[in-house]
C-alpha cells in the first residue's frame, strides 16, 4: 500500500491518503499542467503513455455536471471536465475515491477563483503560473495540503502579489521567472 504514514508522539501511526499525479490536459489529450508526486512512471515516456491512455479512455465520457470516477491501469482516477480542460486526479487503487474528489473538486473551484470562471485553455496558459501555484498549494510529495478553494486561491494570489518585488530584490530564478513571464507578456502583444 502506498500511503504516508505519520507517527505522532505517544500515539499510533496514522496512514494519510497519497495522490499519484494531478492532470490538466486540453481537448486533445495534450498537456496543460501536470504535476507527478510517485515514481511509478519513472520516465517522460511512461508519464505520456499514462496521460494518453486516460484521456483516451475519458473523452467520451460526458464528466461536466460532476465529477466521474474509473479504475485505469490499476490506479483510481477521478476526473472532470470543462469547456476544453480536462482535469483528473489519480490515487492508488486502495485510495479513496471520495478524498479523491474533494482534491479535484479544490484544484477544479481554485483555478475557477483565481481565472474569474473563465476556464479555458487560452486563459489557463495565459495564467499558467497561478495554475503551477494551485498545484503546489494543494499537494506536496503526494500528500494532501489543502481542498478548500477559496484557500488555494488566497494563498495563491498572495504568493502573486510576492512576484511584483523589484529586479534588484529577487534571486536569479525569481528574476528568470519575471523576465520570461514579461517577455511572454510583450510578445503576446
Amino acid at each position: 500500500m502506498y500511503r504516508s504514514t505519520l507517527e505522532l508522539r505517544g500515539m499510533s501511526r496514522v496512514s494519510a491518503p497519497l495522490i499519484k499525479n494531478i492532470l490538466l490536459l486540453d481537448s486533445e489529450g495534450k498537456r496543460v499542467a501536470v504535476k507527478y508526486f510517485s515514481d511509478d512512471w519513472p520516465n517522460l515516456a511512461s508519464k505520456l503513455a499514462f496521460e494518453k491512455s486516460v484521456f483516451t479512455k475519458t473523452q467520451r465520457i460526458s464528466a461536466r455536471a460532476e465529477a466521474e470516477i474509473g479504475m485505469f491501469d490499476g490506479y483510481v482516477v477521478v476526473y472532470k471536465f470543462i469547456s476544453d480542460l480536462h482535469f483528473y486526479v489519480t490515487g492508488g487503487d486502495e485510495e479513496n475515491e471520495l478524498i479523491l474528489a474533494t482534491v479535484l473538486q479544490g484544484f477544479f473551484d481554485a483555478v475557477g477563483l483565481l481565472l474569474r470562471s473563465n476556464v479555458e485553455k487560452k486563459t489557463v496558459l495565459e495564467n499558467l503560473d497561478l495554475v503551477l501555484l494551485c498545484l503546489d498549494e494543494i499537494v506536496d510529495g503526494g500528500i494532501i495540503l489543502e481542498c478548500d478553494a477559496s484557500v488555494i486561491a488566497g494563498r495563491v494570489a498572495m504568493r502573486g502579489a510576492e512576484a511584483d518585488v523589484p529586479l534588484s530584490e529577487q534571486t536569479i530564478s525569481q528574476a528568470l521567472a519575471t523576465a520570461k513571464e514579461h517577455l511572454a507578456r510583450n510578445w503576446a502583444l
